[in-house]
């Protein structure tokens, strides 16, 4: 199983980094897993959008989903291989809602222009198979409904944070993981709102209560630094730490 950073920048892109989204490969099927503020791009770099197996959207806030506007421009307009896709649509998970919101944020006609032939739209569910891939979600801490996600293959698995605040709900999804690709966006200096993001000091606390064998930081916005955070990670966790920068490769 291999893990591609696509971006990695929180909340908002950076001047190095577009906003969440990572490639998951096994056995040549593709998982998008999140497709924020220009990751679409960097998603280009390495697949054909119609050759992508399945999306899966952690949460409806515009860096971790917007980018799925410009899926719709290229697969409508640019999709002469999606059209001849032998599996038809794409399978899209998201939270409930989604398909509206993608609807609204590319166009109020949308619906009208047939979102459903280019995804297959459905939400979270544990035990979830999506090629050679078992997919287990949790709810995260945060302000609008998000899903961690455990991506398990054979015995490899990466859970991912999505973004939260601190959830013993995700050490446990996270328990004896492989990888751990989580977010860390609040400094030490930075005001702490509950519920909403994790410092890199939380970060390695999650990861050494789960035991996880690697700590994969991201989603660090443009104006932190991620050598803090990782220097924050290392306080709590005494694995190996890596910062995610996009076109990192993992293989797990």
């Amino acid at each position: 199983m291999n893990l591609t950073i696509l971006g990695c920048s929180g909340s908002v892109p950076g001047p190095v980094a577009p906003a969440s989204g990572y490639l998951v490969e096994a056995q040549g099927y593709r998982l998008v897993l999140d497709l924020g503020h220009g990751a679409f791009g960097e998603l280009q770099r390495y697949v054909d959008p119609a050759d992508v197996d399945a999306i899966v959207i952690s949460h409806l806030h515009a860096d971790h989903m917007i980018d799925l506007t410009a899926y719709i421009v290229a697969l409508r307009y640019g999709g002469a291989r999606f059209r001849q896709r032998p599996g038809g649509r794409i399978p899209l998970v998201g939270p409930a809602g989604t398909r509206d919101r993608l609807e609204a944020a590319y166009d109020p006609l949308a619906r009208k222009l047939g979102l459903h032939e280019l995804f297959g739209f459905s939400t979270p569910s544990d035990g979830m198979t999506l090629g050679p891939f078992t997919l287990t979600f949790t709810p995260t801490r945060h302000p609008v409904p998000t899903t961690a996600v455990r991506i398990s293959h054979g015995e490899r698995s990466l859970v991912y944070s999505a973004d939260t605040g601190e959830s013993p709900a995700l050490v446990e999804l996270a328990r004896g993981a492989d990888a751990f690709l989580c977010e860390a966006s609040l400094m030490p200096e930075d005001e702490y709102v509950p519920d909403l993001h994790l410092t890199g000091l939380q970060a390695g606390q999650h990861a050494a209560r789960a035991g996880v064998g690697r700590l994969i930081l991201t989603h660090v916005p443009p104006w932190a630094s991620p050598e803090v955070q990782a220097s924050e990670a290392a306080r709590a966790y005494d694995g190996p730490i890596e910062v995610a920068r996009p076109g990192a490769v993992f293989q797990l």
